[in-house]
């Protein structure tokens, strides 16, 4: 079996559908499947439309071969990676982690609802019109892969028919890190309690709260810093937010895969305060290192954590249940021991084994 997988973003790019990718072409070919990789990257730099008619045909050229084309979002890859399977008759599989229409709405067309409520309304022709694409994409796959419950459940809100919809769980891939969290916190130059969050820079992600909890944070503990990693559309507005409270938060931009693991490594809290996840990486990431984390349970998260064993759970923006518990992890190491020992235990579900090989099994019964 031969497969041409469509991706917006594989490394260097930093990112869920990067990361996916990038495992599923090291690791199929072990099992027996042929893969190529077609980054939507190589075109983004074109016009708008024109990067899409291009990328159709590099798409054209290249699964010519192919067996299956596997597009990893249903609109910038899944669109033309659709046309041509339709046009070479080849099988075509979708992975979906969000919804395109919904994530567009919020960073481009002024939507404020969470997905949950987006779900259930109509907007503007151009929201609506995404939204068809994406729909219409995900009915005529063949099959779909969602990297959760939760994800099921949306997709199933699209019209799709649940039997053709199949949950397998991202991996975690951890590269071996040699250094001990005081080794790397030296090759950094970090000191004093450190704060780590991680993620596209979006409104949903709840960057802002984080930033305004620093000043109260900073009363118990002065040496405490916010160091966030990652770039988007709210950057600026962010950066303003920070510089007007006078916090301690470092902005570190987009880093690679490793440099981003060492961080965490070094964090006495991971905190990711999301109004939506389809399914986090970043959590994964930070148990697997042995950070302590404070979340959400929005979206699939609350696939991953179990509060007070795992990790504490806080509402999405609550600032008052978010500030009880940093200060309850940085102020209990038993807690953050016992939390970071299980955490390491009930992350072993998601390994590169098990999601190649439900992957491979789901590929080899079409």
């Amino acid at each position: 079996m031969r497969i041409l997988i469509a991706t917006g973003i594989f490394p260097p790019d930093i990112g869920g559908p990067a990361t996916y990718s990038k495992i599923l072409a090291d690791e199929l070919p072990k099992r027996g499947v042929g893969v190529e990789i077609l980054s939507f990257g190589s075109v983004r730099g074109l016009p708008k439309i024109i990067r899409h008619l291009v990328y159709f045909f590099k798409v054209f050229w290249r699964a010519r071969h192919a067996d299956v084309i596997f597009a990893q979002d249903p609109v910038s890859v899944g669109l033309p990676a659709y046309f041509v399977a339709l046009i070479l008759k080849k099988l075509f599989v979708l992975k979906v982690v969000g919804d395109y229409a919904w994530e567009q709405g919020v960073n481009r067309f002024g939507v404020k609802d969470l997905l949950g409520d987006f779900l259930h309304k109509k907007y503007d022709w151009r929201i609506e019109f995404l939204r068809f694409i994406e729909r219409f994409v995900a009915k005529s796959a063949k099959v779909i892969i969602v990297p959760s419950d939760y994800l099921k459940s949306v997709v199933k809100k699209w019209g799709v028919r649940a039997e053709k919809i199949h949950v397998i769980y991202n991996a975690v891939s951890i590269p071996e890190i040699s250094k001990n969290k005081e080794e790397l916190r030296q090759e950094l130059n970090l000191s004093g309690k450190v704060l780590v969050s991680v993620g596209r820079l979006v409104s949903w992600k709840g960057f802002e709260m984080l930033i305004e909890l620093m000043p109260e944070v900073s009363k118990k503990y002065p040496d405490a810093q916010l160091l966030i990693i990652g770039s988007g559309p709210e950057e600026k507005t962010l950066n303003a937010k920070s510089y007007q409270l006078k916090t301690n938060v470092r902005f570190l931009g987009s880093l690679t895969h490793d440099q981003v693991l060492k961080y965490l490594k070094t964090a006495d809290v991971f905190l990711l305060n999301t109004g939506y996840e389809g399914f986090s990486h970043q959590i994964l990431e930070a148990m697997a290192v042995g950070a302590p984390a404070i979340c959400t349970h929005s979206g699939g998260n609350r696939e991953i954590l179990k509060d007070r064993q795992n990790s504490l759970v806080a509402g999405y923006n609550d600032k008052e249940a978010w500030l009880s518990a940093i200060f309850e992890l940085l102020g209990r190491p038993a807690l953050v021991k016992k939390l970071s020992e299980n955490a390491k235990k009930d992350i072993q579900k998601f390994t590169g084994q098990n999601m190649i090989d439900k992957t491979v099994e789901v590929l080899k019964s079409l």
